[in-house]
């Protein structure tokens, strides 16, 4: 897989991530906690495609 490639399979797990984030907001059943880890891993993806981009 090249770098390229790589970079944009994240930042289709980093949208897909956004409208998790999203549709829990709206939800009035789902913890803060959930909303959180998924704000988490939305960031360390987000990280790892500025690591990537910037070689």
């Amino acid at each position: 897989m090249t770098v390229t490639s790589h970079i944009a399979e994240l930042k289709k797990k980093h949208e897909s991530l956004s409208e998790m984030v999203e549709r829990a907001q709206r939800s009035p059943g789902v913890d803060g906690l959930q909303i959180a880890e998924l704000k988490k891993q939305k960031m360390k993806l987000k990280e790892e495609i500025g690591r990537l981009s910037a070689h």
